[in-house]
Protein backbone atom coordinates (compact mmCIF):
# COMPACT_ATOMS: atom_id res chain seq x y z
CA UNK A 1 0.00 0.00 0.00
CA UNK A 2 1.97 2.66 0.24
CA UNK A 3 0.65 2.32 -2.04
CA UNK A 4 0.79 4.95 -4.28
CA UNK A 5 -1.38 7.78 -5.00
CA UNK A 6 -2.54 7.40 -8.37
CA UNK A 7 1.21 6.97 -9.52
CA UNK A 8 2.63 8.30 -6.45
CA UNK A 9 3.70 7.07 -2.89
CA UNK A 10 5.60 4.70 -0.99
CA UNK A 11 2.98 1.96 -0.25
CA UNK A 12 0.04 3.67 -0.58
CA UNK A 13 1.94 6.65 -1.03
CA UNK A 14 4.00 7.32 -3.68
CA UNK A 15 6.68 10.19 -2.36
CA UNK A 16 9.15 9.49 -0.21
CA UNK A 17 10.39 5.78 -0.72
CA UNK A 18 10.35 6.32 -4.94
CA UNK A 19 14.24 7.93 -5.03
CA UNK A 20 15.86 4.88 -4.26
CA UNK A 21 17.85 3.32 -7.22
CA UNK A 22 16.93 -0.22 -9.05
CA UNK A 23 19.27 -1.56 -11.01
CA UNK A 24 19.34 -5.02 -10.43
CA UNK A 25 23.09 -5.50 -8.59
CA UNK A 26 25.61 -6.76 -10.81
CA UNK A 27 26.08 -9.96 -9.49
CA UNK A 28 22.50 -10.66 -10.13
CA UNK A 29 22.15 -9.00 -13.63
CA UNK A 30 25.09 -10.93 -14.38
CA UNK A 31 23.79 -14.39 -13.17
CA UNK A 32 19.89 -14.28 -14.27
CA UNK A 33 18.79 -11.16 -16.17
CA UNK A 34 20.51 -12.13 -19.49
CA UNK A 35 19.00 -11.63 -22.98
CA UNK A 36 17.59 -15.40 -22.90
CA UNK A 37 15.13 -13.62 -19.63
CA UNK A 38 13.34 -11.12 -21.73
CA UNK A 39 10.76 -12.41 -23.92
CA UNK A 40 11.38 -12.02 -27.91
CA UNK A 41 9.41 -9.07 -29.31
CA UNK A 42 6.34 -9.41 -30.27
CA UNK A 43 5.08 -8.66 -34.09
CA UNK A 44 1.41 -8.00 -35.74
CA UNK A 45 0.81 -9.16 -39.38
CA UNK A 46 3.12 -7.27 -41.61
CA UNK A 47 6.42 -7.91 -39.10
CA UNK A 48 5.74 -4.39 -37.14
CA UNK A 49 7.20 -4.65 -33.81
CA UNK A 50 4.73 -5.04 -30.70
CA UNK A 51 5.22 -1.64 -29.14
CA UNK A 52 4.53 -3.43 -25.64
CA UNK A 53 6.47 -6.14 -25.51
CA UNK A 54 9.45 -3.45 -26.75
CA UNK A 55 8.69 -1.11 -23.89
CA UNK A 56 8.53 -4.09 -21.32
CA UNK A 57 11.85 -5.43 -22.64
CA UNK A 58 13.41 -2.28 -21.84
CA UNK A 59 11.75 -1.93 -18.61
CA UNK A 60 13.87 -5.43 -17.41
CA UNK A 61 17.19 -4.76 -20.09
CA UNK A 62 17.42 -0.81 -19.68
CA UNK A 63 15.96 0.22 -16.48
CA UNK A 64 17.22 -2.97 -14.50
CA UNK A 65 13.55 -3.97 -13.14
CA UNK A 66 13.46 -7.84 -12.41
CA UNK A 67 9.75 -8.33 -14.15
CA UNK A 68 7.12 -6.99 -15.89
CA UNK A 69 3.80 -7.89 -17.25
CA UNK A 70 0.92 -6.32 -18.38
CA UNK A 71 -2.59 -7.22 -20.51
CA UNK A 72 -3.80 -4.54 -23.35
CA UNK A 73 -7.41 -4.79 -23.97
CA UNK A 74 -6.92 -3.14 -27.36
CA UNK A 75 -9.72 -0.99 -29.89
CA UNK A 76 -10.47 -4.39 -31.42
CA UNK A 77 -11.53 -5.71 -28.46
CA UNK A 78 -9.03 -8.67 -27.71
CA UNK A 79 -7.16 -9.00 -25.03
CA UNK A 80 -3.29 -9.68 -25.34
CA UNK A 81 -0.98 -10.53 -22.18
CA UNK A 82 2.71 -9.94 -22.46
CA UNK A 83 6.15 -10.85 -19.86
CA UNK A 84 9.60 -9.70 -19.78
CA UNK A 85 12.43 -10.75 -17.43
CA UNK A 86 12.52 -13.10 -14.25
CA UNK A 87 9.99 -14.13 -12.08
CA UNK A 88 12.03 -15.12 -9.67
CA UNK A 89 15.89 -14.71 -9.12
CA UNK A 90 16.95 -16.94 -7.10
CA UNK A 91 16.21 -19.83 -9.32
CA UNK A 92 15.64 -18.37 -12.51
CA UNK A 93 12.04 -19.23 -13.35
CA UNK A 94 9.88 -17.38 -15.76
CA UNK A 95 7.03 -14.59 -15.45
CA UNK A 96 3.99 -16.14 -15.46
CA UNK A 97 1.65 -14.52 -18.00
CA UNK A 98 -0.99 -12.58 -16.19
CA UNK A 99 -0.06 -13.30 -12.70
CA UNK A 100 -0.89 -12.40 -9.56
CA UNK A 101 0.73 -9.31 -7.88
CA UNK A 102 -0.32 -7.10 -5.31
CA UNK A 103 -1.96 -4.08 -6.58
CA UNK A 104 -1.66 -1.58 -3.92
CA UNK A 105 -3.63 1.69 -4.09
CA UNK A 106 -6.09 0.26 -6.86
CA UNK A 107 -7.33 -0.90 -3.43
CA UNK A 108 -8.23 3.05 -3.24
CA UNK A 109 -11.02 2.66 -6.09
CA UNK A 110 -12.45 -0.18 -5.33
CA UNK A 111 -13.03 0.73 -1.70
CA UNK A 112 -14.87 4.10 -3.34
CA UNK A 113 -16.82 2.20 -4.95
CA UNK A 114 -18.37 0.60 -2.10
CA UNK A 115 -18.88 4.20 -0.01
CA UNK A 116 -20.32 5.27 -3.47
CA UNK A 117 -22.83 2.29 -3.79
CA UNK A 118 -23.57 2.86 -0.10
CA UNK A 119 -24.20 6.70 -1.31
CA UNK A 120 -26.84 5.33 -4.05
CA UNK A 121 -28.20 3.42 -1.14
CA UNK A 122 -29.33 6.53 0.88
CA UNK A 123 -26.83 5.29 4.12
CA UNK A 124 -24.01 7.59 3.39
CA UNK A 125 -24.17 11.35 2.40
CA UNK A 126 -20.92 12.64 1.14
CA UNK A 127 -20.97 16.09 2.17
CA UNK A 128 -21.85 14.71 5.74
CA UNK A 129 -18.72 14.59 8.43
CA UNK A 130 -17.09 11.85 9.40
CA UNK A 131 -18.15 12.50 12.95
CA UNK A 132 -21.83 11.44 11.39
CA UNK A 133 -20.49 8.57 11.69
CA UNK A 134 -17.99 8.22 13.72
CA UNK A 135 -18.80 10.62 16.57
CA UNK A 136 -15.45 11.96 17.95
CA UNK A 137 -12.74 9.29 16.63
CA UNK A 138 -11.58 12.02 14.63
CA UNK A 139 -9.46 14.48 16.69
CA UNK A 140 -5.80 16.19 16.77
CA UNK A 141 -3.89 18.52 16.57
CA UNK A 142 -6.00 20.75 13.93
CA UNK A 143 -7.85 17.95 13.26
CA UNK A 144 -11.52 17.69 13.72
CA UNK A 145 -14.35 14.98 12.10
CA UNK A 146 -16.83 17.50 12.65
CA UNK A 147 -15.12 19.84 10.18
CA UNK A 148 -14.10 16.58 7.48
CA UNK A 149 -16.83 15.45 5.01
CA UNK A 150 -16.66 12.03 3.64
CA UNK A 151 -16.33 13.34 -0.24
CA UNK A 152 -12.76 15.28 1.42
CA UNK A 153 -11.68 11.82 2.36
CA UNK A 154 -12.59 10.43 -0.91
CA UNK A 155 -10.63 13.41 -2.77
CA UNK A 156 -7.71 13.42 -0.60
CA UNK A 157 -9.00 16.68 -0.11
CA UNK A 158 -9.24 16.87 3.96
CA UNK A 159 -5.63 18.27 5.44
CA UNK A 160 -5.21 14.81 7.19
CA UNK A 161 -1.64 13.10 7.64
CA UNK A 162 -0.91 10.29 6.34
CA UNK A 163 -0.35 6.89 8.62
CA UNK A 164 2.59 5.01 6.67
CA UNK A 165 5.92 5.00 7.95
CA UNK A 166 7.63 2.89 5.46
CA UNK A 167 11.07 2.03 7.49
CA UNK A 168 8.10 0.20 10.49
CA UNK A 169 6.87 -1.59 7.51
CA UNK A 170 10.01 -2.47 5.56
CA UNK A 171 11.59 -3.33 9.18
CA UNK A 172 8.83 -5.76 9.85
CA UNK A 173 6.70 -6.88 7.19
CA UNK A 174 5.21 -9.70 8.75
CA UNK A 175 3.68 -7.58 11.19
CA UNK A 176 -0.23 -7.28 12.02
CA UNK A 177 -1.80 -3.79 12.35
CA UNK A 178 -5.34 -2.77 13.65
CA UNK A 179 -7.10 0.15 11.46
CA UNK A 180 -7.30 2.01 14.64
CA UNK A 181 -3.07 1.53 15.68
CA UNK A 182 -2.89 2.86 11.99
CA UNK A 183 -5.61 5.97 12.95
CA UNK A 184 -3.22 7.02 16.11
CA UNK A 185 0.26 7.07 13.96
CA UNK A 186 -1.79 9.69 11.87
CA UNK A 187 -3.34 11.25 14.73
CA UNK A 188 0.02 11.77 16.64
CA UNK A 189 0.67 14.08 13.74
CA UNK A 190 -0.34 17.99 13.10
CA UNK A 191 -2.94 18.57 10.10
CA UNK A 192 -1.30 19.41 6.95
CA UNK A 193 -4.15 22.14 5.94
CA UNK A 194 -7.50 22.93 6.78
CA UNK A 195 -10.51 20.38 4.83
CA UNK A 196 -11.36 21.41 1.62
CA UNK A 197 -8.21 24.25 1.19
CA UNK A 198 -5.55 21.93 -0.77
CA UNK A 199 -5.26 18.19 -2.41
CA UNK A 200 -2.62 16.24 -0.90
CA UNK A 201 -2.59 12.12 -1.25
CA UNK A 202 -2.83 10.72 2.11
CA UNK A 203 -3.89 7.02 3.19
CA UNK A 204 -5.16 7.96 5.87
CA UNK A 205 -8.36 9.12 4.54
CA UNK A 206 -8.88 5.36 2.94
CA UNK A 207 -8.21 4.06 6.27
CA UNK A 208 -11.21 6.48 7.38
CA UNK A 209 -13.11 5.52 4.37
CA UNK A 210 -12.86 1.68 5.40
CA UNK A 211 -13.64 2.10 9.02
CA UNK A 212 -17.13 4.23 7.73
CA UNK A 213 -17.55 1.41 5.88
CA UNK A 214 -17.76 -1.19 8.29
CA UNK A 215 -19.81 0.79 10.84
CA UNK A 216 -22.95 1.74 8.27
CA UNK A 217 -22.80 -2.31 6.99
CA UNK A 218 -21.79 -4.03 10.60
CA UNK A 219 -19.97 -6.24 8.27
CA UNK A 220 -15.70 -6.04 7.56
CA UNK A 221 -14.49 -4.20 4.53
CA UNK A 222 -13.15 -7.59 3.14
CA UNK A 223 -16.40 -8.68 2.62
CA UNK A 224 -18.29 -5.99 1.61
CA UNK A 225 -15.20 -5.52 -1.17
CA UNK A 226 -15.64 -9.01 -2.18
CA UNK A 227 -19.18 -9.19 -2.33
CA UNK A 228 -20.10 -5.87 -4.23
CA UNK A 229 -17.19 -5.43 -6.22
CA UNK A 230 -14.80 -8.47 -7.00
CA UNK A 231 -17.98 -11.62 -6.87
CA UNK A 232 -20.65 -8.81 -8.81
CA UNK A 233 -18.44 -8.16 -11.82
CA UNK A 234 -16.70 -11.94 -11.90
CA UNK A 235 -12.95 -10.61 -11.01
CA UNK A 236 -11.95 -14.39 -10.16
CA UNK A 237 -8.22 -13.26 -9.45
CA UNK A 238 -8.42 -10.81 -7.60
CA UNK A 239 -9.22 -10.92 -3.40
CA UNK A 240 -8.90 -9.22 -0.34
CA UNK A 241 -6.39 -11.06 2.36
CA UNK A 242 -8.57 -11.87 4.98
CA UNK A 243 -6.23 -10.93 8.82
CA UNK A 244 -3.04 -12.94 8.51
CA UNK A 245 -2.76 -14.12 5.05
CA UNK A 246 0.44 -12.74 4.06
CA UNK A 247 0.20 -15.22 0.82
CA UNK A 248 -0.39 -14.11 -2.95
CA UNK A 249 -2.69 -17.39 -4.02
CA UNK A 250 -1.92 -18.61 -7.37
CA UNK A 251 0.62 -18.01 -10.08
CA UNK A 252 3.01 -14.91 -9.62
CA UNK A 253 6.08 -12.91 -9.80
CA UNK A 254 8.23 -12.22 -7.05
CA UNK A 255 8.22 -9.03 -5.93
CA UNK A 256 11.30 -7.47 -4.40
CA UNK A 257 12.79 -4.12 -2.92
CA UNK A 258 16.04 -2.89 -1.93
CA UNK A 259 17.17 -3.10 1.54
CA UNK A 260 19.84 -0.18 2.94
CA UNK A 261 22.90 -2.33 1.97
CA UNK A 262 21.71 -2.38 -1.79
CA UNK A 263 20.79 -5.72 -1.78
CA UNK A 264 17.43 -7.08 -2.96
CA UNK A 265 15.20 -8.46 -0.51
CA UNK A 266 12.22 -10.91 -1.60
CA UNK A 267 8.86 -8.72 -0.27
CA UNK A 268 6.55 -11.60 -2.06
CA UNK A 269 4.96 -12.82 1.53
CA UNK A 270 3.95 -9.72 3.58
CA UNK A 271 0.99 -8.95 5.50
CA UNK A 272 -1.01 -6.11 4.15
CA UNK A 273 -3.06 -5.55 7.14
CA UNK A 274 -1.07 -2.05 7.03
CA UNK A 275 -2.21 -1.46 3.58
CA UNK A 276 -6.13 -2.30 4.29
CA UNK A 277 -8.74 -0.30 2.55
CA UNK A 278 -6.05 1.90 1.14
CA UNK A 279 -3.56 -0.97 -0.66
CA UNK A 280 -4.46 -4.54 0.75
CA UNK A 281 -5.57 -6.05 -2.73
CA UNK A 282 -4.66 -8.77 -4.67
CA UNK A 283 -5.05 -9.19 -8.62
CA UNK A 284 -3.96 -9.26 -11.80
CA UNK A 285 -3.43 -7.06 -14.72
CA UNK A 286 -6.31 -8.35 -16.64
CA UNK A 287 -8.66 -8.23 -13.37
CA UNK A 288 -7.74 -4.55 -12.70
CA UNK A 289 -8.36 -3.99 -16.84
CA UNK A 290 -12.09 -5.50 -15.89
CA UNK A 291 -12.73 -3.56 -12.63
CA UNK A 292 -12.03 -0.09 -14.72
CA UNK A 293 -13.49 -1.07 -17.81
CA UNK A 294 -16.73 -2.53 -15.72
CA UNK A 295 -16.68 0.86 -13.34
CA UNK A 296 -16.59 3.30 -17.04
CA UNK A 297 -19.69 1.10 -18.41
CA UNK A 298 -21.69 1.40 -15.71
CA UNK A 299 -22.11 -1.66 -13.93
CA UNK A 300 -20.71 -0.97 -10.47
CA UNK A 301 -22.12 2.28 -9.92
CA UNK A 302 -25.64 4.27 -10.80
CA UNK A 303 -24.50 7.54 -13.37
CA UNK A 304 -25.45 10.12 -10.66
CA UNK A 305 -22.48 8.28 -8.63
CA UNK A 306 -20.22 7.14 -11.57
CA UNK A 307 -20.57 11.32 -12.44
CA UNK A 308 -19.46 12.58 -8.62
CA UNK A 309 -16.13 9.86 -8.88
CA UNK A 310 -15.31 11.53 -12.23
CA UNK A 311 -15.27 15.33 -10.88
CA UNK A 312 -11.82 16.39 -10.19
CA UNK A 313 -9.35 18.61 -8.53
CA UNK A 314 -5.74 18.87 -9.91
CA UNK A 315 -3.38 16.62 -8.66
CA UNK A 316 -0.56 18.37 -10.09
CA UNK A 317 1.68 16.30 -7.29
CA UNK A 318 1.16 13.22 -9.06
CA UNK A 319 1.96 14.33 -13.00
CA UNK A 320 1.29 17.91 -14.48
CA UNK A 321 -2.47 17.37 -16.16
CA UNK A 322 -3.27 15.08 -13.99
CA UNK A 323 -6.81 14.88 -11.72
CA UNK A 324 -8.39 13.73 -8.83
CA UNK A 325 -12.02 12.24 -8.52
CA UNK A 326 -13.06 9.97 -6.04
CA UNK A 327 -10.62 7.10 -6.16
CA UNK A 328 -10.87 7.54 -9.72
CA UNK A 329 -7.70 9.09 -11.44
CA UNK A 330 -7.70 10.94 -15.17
CA UNK A 331 -4.73 11.08 -17.39
CA UNK A 332 -4.17 12.82 -20.40
CA UNK A 333 -3.11 10.60 -23.29
CA UNK A 334 -0.94 11.85 -26.02
CA UNK A 335 -3.09 10.60 -28.48
CA UNK A 336 -5.90 12.51 -26.89
CA UNK A 337 -8.60 12.16 -24.42
CA UNK A 338 -8.24 10.75 -21.06
CA UNK A 339 -7.93 7.44 -19.44
CA UNK A 340 -9.27 6.64 -16.15
CA UNK A 341 -7.42 4.46 -12.99
CA UNK A 342 -5.29 4.71 -10.06
CA UNK A 343 -2.08 2.39 -9.93
CA UNK A 344 -0.51 1.46 -6.83
CA UNK A 345 2.31 1.25 -4.98
CA UNK A 346 3.48 -1.54 -2.38
CA UNK A 347 7.07 -3.32 -1.36
CA UNK A 348 7.65 -5.89 -4.61
CA UNK A 349 5.42 -4.23 -6.73
CA UNK A 350 4.18 -1.36 -8.59
CA UNK A 351 1.50 -1.35 -11.40
CA UNK A 352 0.02 1.73 -13.87
CA UNK A 353 -2.44 2.09 -16.05
CA UNK A 354 -6.29 2.38 -16.70
CA UNK A 355 -8.84 2.66 -19.24
CA UNK A 356 -11.09 4.63 -21.46
CA UNK A 357 -14.61 5.39 -22.40
CA UNK A 358 -14.23 3.89 -25.67
CA UNK A 359 -13.56 0.02 -23.97
CA UNK A 360 -9.51 -0.09 -24.00
CA UNK A 361 -7.41 -0.64 -21.07
CA UNK A 362 -4.13 -1.43 -20.31
CA UNK A 363 -2.37 -2.47 -17.21
CA UNK A 364 1.60 -2.81 -16.17
CA UNK A 365 2.95 -4.39 -13.40
CA UNK A 366 6.47 -4.39 -12.47
CA UNK A 367 8.47 -5.86 -9.60
CA UNK A 368 10.08 -3.89 -7.71
CA UNK A 369 8.87 -0.12 -7.05
CA UNK A 370 10.46 2.25 -9.68
CA UNK A 371 12.49 5.62 -9.18
CA UNK A 372 11.12 8.63 -10.92
CA UNK A 373 12.88 8.19 -14.09
CA UNK A 374 11.93 4.13 -14.69
CA UNK A 375 8.20 5.41 -13.27
CA UNK A 376 7.85 7.32 -16.51
CA UNK A 377 8.85 4.97 -18.78
CA UNK A 378 6.09 2.64 -17.15
CA UNK A 379 3.35 5.56 -17.69
CA UNK A 380 4.67 6.12 -21.16
CA UNK A 381 4.44 2.61 -21.97
CA UNK A 382 0.99 2.46 -20.43
CA UNK A 383 -0.05 5.73 -22.77
CA UNK A 384 1.74 4.02 -25.55
CA UNK A 385 -0.33 0.86 -25.42
CA UNK A 386 -3.71 2.52 -25.04
CA UNK A 387 -2.53 4.91 -28.20
CA UNK A 388 -1.58 2.17 -30.12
Amino acid sequence: MYEHAPQSRFPLSRRGGRHRAVAVVTAVAAGVMTASALAPTAAFAGGRPDSVQSSLNALVKDDGLPAALASVKGRDGRTRNYTAGVGDLATGAGVPADGQVRIGSNTKTFTAVVVLQLVAEGKIDLDASVDTYLPGLLRGDGIDGRNITVRQLLQHTSGLPDYVNKGAILTSPTRYYEPRELLDAALAQKAHFAPGTRWEYSNTNYLMAGLIIQKVTGRPLGEEITKRVIDRIGLRHTYFPAPGDMSIHEAHPKGYDRDADGSLRDYTELDPSWGWAAGAAVSTNSDINRFYTALLDGRLLPAAQLAQMRTTVPADEVAPGVRYGLGLVGRPLSCGGLYWGHGGTIPGYYTAGGATDDGRATSIAVTMIPNDAVEQHVAAAVDSALCR
